[in-house]
């Protein structure tokens, strides 16, 4: 499997396709409709158009939110702008309260992403896979790393929650995050934006469609943001924490050479420097081990804390000591191209061709003294052990291809709808990764200098790698997906039927642990068939009733933190789920979801700092692990929009989700400084809150200049597990993000203009949001160490439309 096979595939299924969109092929009836669907409310997403007028493509065609019998949740243009949602990462604080973003650790290059409870951890690995699935305009994100992205002219990002193992396939147990972005109009139009924010923030874009020429329309994407940390780091010329600068650009051309076919390129190419959050130590000694200054330690003590390191219960504006930390950087690009042709009125051909590259450069010192290694100030000169601040670096570079095929028709009067498709994706994947510490305590009052960067194995070329590892994988697929209306109940019955057939193929080699090579590798071959069966019901013209079996799976792998590189098999669920979706008194959109989930084969991972049995150097080390028994995960989801008034509209959602995850046994062997390994111990479902909710409030006042627009929202959410080996929750959360505007202020001919002020966190509240119990005991006790969410920001925005 290569690049260049890829790229033959790529161009084999475009010159086929391309064939049959010829004037003498082509057929004149209805226009095809490019999949990402029309604009679900007016081209600036007037938040208070009606709430039955969204359209969705969670089923490959464009069907009404309403009449869709899967529990999705939609995320319009105009509430990203409202929240002042840049990336990904920004969903955060819970705009959908059953999707969970989230950093890994606590880096910003790669995110975990999480539905329902299936929320993969370390999935940022060469051979590890995620549980929900993520997409940019109908193609796969293969990877973690670079999903905090620029948001290039987002149009809406669907949330379909629950498994979507027929439609989507692999790495969707959870469900899938659907990025669609705005298409070419044809005409010519350009809208802009700038802002300026506090903490030295900046951000501007620029949106502009060119005239449509020769049957092609042609649109330029640009953006950029950029802010300063928000946590200062004491050492000159290095670069605080939470710092984010981003760019991206894309470029798209729709060309419809008749009615019946047309073709749409994109290109996207995205950059991004950023640090991660610091982690602060949030206590010491909560175990009220003895306190020992011995070298080397006694087992069951604790060492003192170095003078200057203190402890931070509360959101730090300042590191206690200085570290070296430069940012990290994301590289991503991709190239796709979506062809449609209509073969006959009630039928549609498909093809959606795309490329990608990821490249991901990782510098996280966030620790500091607030990790292992610890202060030992009896270590002796010269001893590794006076060693301290890990920095956490790692390369990674990955490439896909993917190419889909989908008939999409009709048949009966429209009473018989199907899609059936054929789906490819190829991926290769590379990282290594070194731990050095970039500091050295001398003498034993807690004096420090920095370590040269050759010497110490941080400059590439002098690395002295922990792990090093390749990766491919080859994933085949059939699917079909059916609804049938049949002539009874005056046509309210729909039974929807589909499965998909999937082939896996994965292998990898693991040839590098701690700085020597070894030659540890995996080979996994999975094929598997999903099913889903859905039976609707339209209670009323307004009111209609579903319920849903599906299955779904995350795919096997290795795990490249291990000493061995054992494979573990995919990972399985089974879903049911009872839903009604209702507009009420032409006022109130009013959605519920109840399900129930069976998980199996469970991926568990299971974390020690231990030693490689072959340099006897000790080293992070993860092992995952296939857990027997069940794991039952049940639900309960409600979305509500209410039209208070003509002007003023009230949006509620709230999740309410619960966990059972059999005991599982820890692989690692007993020691005296690891009494539960080897032992049977409580596992835990990771950053999914029992209750979360959410609820906002957009009143708009139209006047004949424009109009004025205030929204503001709450978030809510209750602790959680960050940790599947640790019972201890992270804090709950209450985010409050507001926004004030005058809009479509009329300045001249067809050209308007919006000023804005905004606030994420308005009323500043922090809470931590992921926190481990790992330095409680062993060798390396100190405490626990935590990360805060980001403090407020603010700013003031000016955007124009032409």
């Amino acid at each position: 499997m290569s690049n260049r096979s890829g790229l033959r595939l790529a161009l084999l299924a475009g010159a086929s396709l391309g064939a049959f969109a010829s004037p003498a092929l082509a057929q004149s009836p209805a226009p095809i409709s490019y999949i990402a669907a029309p604009e679900t409310t007016d081209p600036e997403g007037d938040p208070l158009a009606r709430v039955d007028d969204v359209f969705v493509t969670a089923t490959k065609r464009e069907t009404n939110l309403q009449d869709t019998a899967i529990a999705i949740s939609v995320v319009g243009a105009q509430t990203l702008e409202d929240r002042h949602v840049q990336s990904l990462l920004d969903l955060f604080d819970g705009a959908v309260p059953s999707l969970r973003v989230s950093t890994f650790e606590s880096r910003q290059t790669a995110l975990t992403v999480g539905i329902r409870g299936i929320v993969p951890n370390d999935a940022n690995q060469p051979a590890r896979e995620q549980g929900v699935g993520v997409y940019l305009d109908g193609v796969y994100l293969g990877r973690q790393q670079g999903l905090n992205a620029t948001m290039l002219d987002i149009e809406r990002v669907e949330v379909l929650r629950g498994p979507q193992g027929t439609l989507f396939g692999r790495n969707t147990e959870g469900g899938a995050v659907s990025l669609v972005t705005r298409r070419p109009t044809g005409e010519f139009g350009l809208r802009t934006r700038a802002g300026l924010s506090n903490y030295g923030g900046y951000n501007a874009e620029a949106h502009l469609d060119l005239p449509e020429f020769a049957g092609v329309s042609v649109k330029l994407d640009g953006a950029f943001q950029h802010r300063d940390e928000t946590t200062r780091n004491p050492m000159e010329g290095q670069t605080g924490w939470n710092y984010i600068d981003r760019r991206g650009l894309r470029v798209s051309a729709l060309w419809r050479p008749t009615e019946a076919f047309n073709a749409l390129y994109a290109y996207d190419n995205g950059y991004s420097e950023s640090t991660p959050f610091l982690s602060q130590l949030v206590n010491y000694n909560p175990l009220g081990l003895p306190v020992s200054t011995a070298f080397p330690r006694p087992v069951g003590t604790i060492s003192p804390l170095p003078p200057g390191v203190f402890v931070h219960p509360e959101r730090q504006d300042v590191a206690d000591i200085g570290v070296p930390q430069q940012p990290s950087v994301d590289k991503t690009f991709g190239h796709s191209l979506h062809m449609n042709l209509d073969v006959t009125p009630d039928l549609e051909l498909r093809s959606i061709t795309a490329y990608r590259e990821v490249e991901a450069y990782q510098y996280d010192n966030a620790g500091g003294p607030n990790r292992p290694p610890v202060f030992q100030p009896n270590a002796p000169a010269g001893n590794a052990a006076r060693n301290f601040s890990r920095y956490s670096l790692s390369d990674m570079q990955q490439s896909q291809f993917s190419q889909e095929f989908q008939l999409v028709g009709s048949a009966f009067e429209d009473r018989f709808e199907y899609v059936v498709g054929l789906y490819y994706f190829e991926e290769e994947a590379w990282e290594e990764a070194a731990t050095p510490s970039t500091l050295t305590y001398v003498g034993s009052n807690g004096d420090y200098v920095v370590r040269d960067p050759k010497t110490a194995g941080i400059t590439r070329g002098f690395r002295s790698i922990d792990r090093g590892s390749r990766a491919e994988a080859m994933s085949t697929g059939l699917y079909v997906h059916t609804v049938w209306t049949p002539p009874v109940l005056n046509d309210a019955l729909h039974l929807t039927l589909g499965g998909r057939q999937t082939r896996d193929e994965k292998n990898g080699v693991l040839y590098r642990v701690s700085n020597t090579p070894r030659d540890f590798r995996f080979e996994l071959t999975e094929s598997r068939f999903d099913p889903v069966v859905t039976l609707a019901y339209d209670a009323t013209p307004d009111i209609n009733l579903y319920a849903t079996y599906a299955t779904g799976y995350r795919a096997g792998g290795a795990n490249s933190r291990s000493l061995t590189y054992a494979p573990f098999d995919s990972e399985e669920v089974a879903s049911y789920e009872i839903g009604m979706k209702s507009t009420l008194f032409d006022r109130l959109q009013l959605n519920v979801a109840a399900y129930a989930m069976e998980r199996t084969n469970s991926q568990i991972e299971f974390t020690l700092v231990a030693p490689d049995p072959v340099t006897g150097n000790t080293r992070n080390t993860v092992e995952t692990v296939n857990a027997p028994g069940v794991t039952d995960i049940s639900g309960l989801e409600l979305d509500a929009v209410l039209e208070l008034t003509e002007e003023l509209r009230f949006t509620f959602g709230y999740a309410y989700t619960e966990t059972s995850v059999p005991d599982a046994q820890n692989p690692f062997p007993a020691s005296p400084a690891c009494p539960a390994c080897g032992a049977i111990q409580p596992v835990f479902i990771i950053y999914t809150p029992p209750h979360a909710a959410t609820a906002s409030l957009d009143w708009v006042r139209p006047f004949s200049w424009g109009e004025f627009r205030a929204h503001i929202d709450a978030n809510y959410s209750e602790g959680t597990q960050s940790f599947e080996q640790s019972p201890e929750k992270t804090d709950d959360s209450f985010i409050v993000n507001a926004r004030l505007a005058l809009a479509e202020v009329v300045v001249g001919d067809g050209r308007e203009l919006t000023f804005s002020v905004w606030s994420r966190n308005l009323l500043n509240e922090e809470h931590i949001y992921r926190r481990s119990t790992e330095g409680r005991s062993g060798t390396n006790a100190i405490g626990d160490y935590a990360n805060f969410n980001e403090p407020r920001t603010y700013g003031l925005e000016i955007s124009a439309r032409f």
